[in-house]
């Protein structure tokens, strides 16, 4: 992965990532959090992948239903935002929209994807701190403003 620093002003950052052939999406997004310390962020993406793994939400399951896509598809819209886990590190929650060779789409929560050939990522850092917490009725962390 390459990372570049774009901008920088009272607080703000923005990132600009470009992942390669091979990388995990998911786990390289998240590795780059740690290491920046990102604690308020929002982020979006675009570029493709050889497989990648989706989600939906089961509430009543308190779990992901996996919706594996196992051949190459284009990231047509990646967003998500980066916030402090309960463990105090930096938490990403995604979501996403597959293009698939017949022009249909899947979408849900991104779980992981080996990207191919490439996927371009832009990170909005903010000077404030959010803070994801584990929200047990649920299953799920959710970003909590209180």
């Amino acid at each position: 992965m390459q990372s570049k620093l774009v901008f920088e002003e009272a607080g703000e950052r923005t990132f600009v990532l470009v992942l390669a052939a091979g990388e995990e999406a998911f786990a390289a997004i998240s590795d780059f959090a740690a290491r920046e310390s990102l604690s308020a962020a929002s982020l979006t993406a675009i570029g493709a992948f050889e497989r990648a793994t989706l989600g939906w939400f089961d509430l009543a399951n308190r779990t992901y239903k996996p919706i594996h896509i196992e051949s190459q598809c284009e990231g047509l819209s990646l967003l998500g935002d980066i916030a402090l886990g309960d463990d105090g590190k930096p938490s990403l929650h995604m979501h996403a929209v597959m293009g698939l060779s017949d022009g249909t789409t899947r979408g849900g929560h991104f779980l992981k994807g080996i990207v191919r050939p490439t996927l371009e990522v832009t990170i909005n850092e903010t000077p404030a701190r959010l803070r994801r917490r584990q929200r047990p009725e649920l299953g799920l962390a959710l970003i909590d403003l209180s």
